[in-house]
């Protein structure tokens, strides 16, 4: 888990793929907010398509390249949960979450964690694919 940590936050700008409500694919910048209990966690607005995208169809690929050209694709299914730790923590972490949420309990503050995740981690340069079970 912690490689996937370290490779999501020293690569913050991320790219999730959901199958929007029209059945088609949607690739929007998305980031990684915490690890926490083992489970890699995001947030969103629930006044935002992505996140009746999540409800609807909750399996997702996220996929981030670094500037040394090694890639990380992340698979899961993502589970909303009204988790007032993990708003906390990532209220206390992240400055433009704080600024657009401002508290945990804010009703529109989605986060949600990807539940059966799978992370491959390869590179353009070679480097054979290695794959994580989280």
């Amino acid at each position: 888990m912690e490689i996937i940590v370290r490779f999501l936050q020293e690569n913050p700008v991320q790219f999730l793929a959901t199958v929007g409500m029209d059945g088609k694919p949607k690739v929007r910048p998305f980031r990684f907010m915490l690890e926490e209990d083992d489970r890699l966690w995001f947030c969103t607005s629930n006044r935002k398509d992505v996140y009746n995208e999540l409800k609807s169809h909750p399996f997702v690929e996220l996929s981030v390249a670094s500037p040394e050209e090694a890639w990380l694709r992340l698979s899961g299914q993502a589970v909303f949960e009204n988790n007032l730790t993990v708003k906390k923590k990532i209220l206390d972490t992240n400055e433009s979450v704080r600024t657009q949420y401002r508290t945990a309990d804010n009703p529109v503050f989605e986060v949600f964690y990807l539940d059966h995740a799978v992370a491959t981690i390869a590179a353009f340069t070679g480097l054979p694919p290695k794959k994580f079970f989280l």
